[in-house]
């Protein structure tokens, strides 16, 4: 059985209770893995050529107010 596996069993047999608090700690856990990346991919500079792509549309009247 793999680990993943074994994850999936044991999450299934949580009691509602647990499960909403598994339910909180892995939401908090992948939102820090998702700001982690975004950080990371923003440092290597992989979000230039959309920040750029971005910026030349509102500087071309492309934008619009939200």
């Amino acid at each position: 059985m793999s680990t993943i596996q074994a994850i999936e069993q044991a999450v299934q047999q949580l009691p509602a209770h647990e499960l909403a608090e598994f339910r909180q700690w892995f939401t908090k856990f992948d939102d820090a893995a998702w700001d982690a990346q975004i950080e990371a991919d923003a440092g290597a500079g992989k979000l230039d050529a959309l920040a750029a792509d971005a910026l030349a549309e509102y500087h071309n009247g492309m934008a619009r107010e939200l």
